[in-house]
């Protein structure tokens, strides 16, 4: 959940993409390919040496950085069950991320480059303008989020609140 307390005057969007209907609209054979795989995620913007301290979203956004523990890897399922729905759903993004499970950085970075484009299509994603007191309420295990960082020397407060979830159960009855 994320409350708006105060909004900029221009920008601050977050973008939301549906992941459920970005995996269906891949072709079967990309599908069947992805069911059981995994990706290495981590929180490398948290982590040593974090995001680059010249750059916008690093004067826009307060990101506490220096933290060893979000280098580390953690396997995900490139494809998750949800748990109340049984739909599958796409669960990768550009910013946590870093490959998939056997594979170099190198070696993933032609397929989650694909995945990253496919699912951000406009017909997949929907845009929130916020406005003070707007209260957003999203699933992680189906939809994807990012905030638009186009408000540089605006100040936007954001309460952000986060409900405890399962571990992601991949397309082989496991979880991960």
């Amino acid at each position: 959940m994320l409350y708006a307390r105060e909004v900029p005057d221009h920008g601050g969007d977050t973008l939301f993409a549906n992941m459920y209907i970005a995996y269906e609209a891949l072709s079967e054979g990309m599908r069947a390919m992805l069911d059981g795989l995994n990706a290495m995620h981590a929180g490398r913007p948290y982590g040593v040496g974090g995001l680059a301290t010249d750059i916008k979203v690093a004067r826009s956004i307060e990101i506490e950085r220096d933290r060893p523990e979000a280098d580390r890897e953690v396997a995900h399922p490139v494809v998750r069950v949800h748990p109340v729905t049984g739909r599958r759903a796409l669960f990768i993004n550009s910013i946590y991320t870093t490959r998939f499970e056997g594979m170099t950085e190198a070696e993933s970075r032609p397929l989650l480059k694909f995945l990253y484009a496919h699912t951000t299509q406009p017909e997949f994603t929907c845009r929130l303008r916020w406005r003070t007191n707007d209260l957003a309420l999203w699933d992680n295990r189906c939809a994807m989020h990012y905030a638009v960082n186009a408000y540089d020397g605006a100040r936007r407060l954001m309460h952000r609140t986060t409900i405890k979830g399962e571990r992601p159960l991949s397309t082989r009855g496991r979880n991960s």
